[in-house]
C-alpha cells in the first residue's frame, strides 16, 4: 500500500487538462494507472481529445467541410485549438469564436471566401438552436395608438442575425448543401448583408438590398420608428412611407421582431 498522499480531484483534473492540451503527449504519466505491466497509453486520450474537436466542428460546419476535405479542414480546426481551446461546457459551441478568429488568420483558408462561408454556417446553426420568443404580430402593431409611433421601438427575435459579408458564397452554401459532390464556381467579391433567422423548426436567409440592410440593421439595434422612417427618406425620399411600411410588414411576416 502507497504511503503517498491522495492528489485532490481538482488537481487530478487541471493535470489531466494540460496533459490533453500540450503539444505532445507525455511517455507516462501518474495520472493513469498501468495495464498488466504497460505503461498507460497517454497518446490515446491525447488525440481523442482533438479528433473529438475536430468531428464536432465539422458537424457545424459541413459545407466548409466538403470545400477543403479531411486534410486540409483537421488542419484548420487544429490551428484554431491551439489558439482557443474549448472552453464551453458543451462541445456544441466549440468552433463560436472561429469567425473572428479567421480575420486575422487570412492564412488559414486557400481562399478568403471561406471566411464568410463560415461565418454563414455558424451563424445558421446558432439560429437553429437559439431560443423559441413569440414574435411581434399585427395584431400588436394594429393596438398601438398613432400617438405611440413615433417613439416605437422593436427588438430582433432570438434567431435573427444580420452578417456583413465581403463574398457572394450563398451560392457555394446553396449547391454543397444540396449535392455534397456538386462543381461550383469560385465566389465573387461582393459587399451585402445576410439575413439569417428561424421560422418554426426551419432556418431561413436572404441577402439584403443595402436600403433594407441599413434599415433593418437601425431597427434591431433598437432605434425608434421616427428613426427608421428618417432612414427610409434617405433611400427612398418620396416614396419612404410606403417602402416602410412594405419593410416593416415584411419583418413581422417573416417572426423576425418581438
Amino acid at each position: 500500500m502507497s504511503n503517498a498522499a491522495p492528489i485532490d480531484l481538482l488537481d487530478q483534473q487541471r493535470a489531466f487538462a494540460a496533459l490533453l492540451l500540450a503539444d505532445e503527449p507525455p511517455a507516462t504519466t501518474p495520472l493513469l494507472r498501468a495495464v498488466k505491466g504497460q505503461p498507460p497509453r497517454v497518446g490515446v486520450y491525447h488525440h481523442a481529445y482533438r479528433a473529438r474537436l475536430i468531428e464536432a466542428l465539422r458537424s457545424n460546419l459541413p459545407v466548409l467541410h466538403r470545400v477543403l476535405g479531411d486534410d486540409d479542414f483537421a488542419a484548420l480546426a487544429l490551428a484554431y485549438l491551439a489558439e482557443q481551446p474549448s472552453r464551453q461546457p458543451s462541445i456544441r459551441w466549440f468552433g463560436d469564436a472561429l469567425p473572428a478568429w479567421l480575420a486575422p488568420h487570412p492564412e488559414a483558408l486557400p481562399h478568403p471566401a471561406l471566411a464568410d462561408l463560415a461565418a454563414m454556417e455558424w451563424a445558421l446553426g446558432c439560429s437553429f438552436d437559439a431560443a423559441d420568443a413569440t414574435p411581434l404580430a399585427f395584431a400588436d402593431l394594429a393596438a398601438l395608438p398613432p400617438e405611440q409611433w413615433p417613439d416605437a421601438s422593436f427588438a430582433a427575435h432570438p434567431s435573427v442575425h444580420l452578417l456583413a459579408l465581403q463574398w457572394a458564397v450563398e451560392p457555394i452554401w446553396q449547391a454543397l448543401t444540396n449535392d455534397e459532390e456538386a462543381t461550383t464556381d469560385a465566389p465573387e467579391a461582393l459587399e451585402h448583408r445576410l439575413l439569417i433567422w428561424r421560422q418554426g423548426l426551419e432556418t431561413r436567409w436572404r441577402s439584403l438590398q443595402p436600403d433594407e440592410a441599413t434599415v433593418l440593421s437601425a431597427c434591431l439595434a433598437g432605434a425608434t420608428f421616427s428613426s427608421l422612417s428618417e432612414l427610409a427618406v434617405i433611400h427612398h425620399q418620396d416614396n419612404a412611407s410606403a417602402w416602410m411600411a412594405g419593410a416593416l410588414r415584411r419583418w413581422v411576416n417573416d417572426g423576425l421582431l418581438v
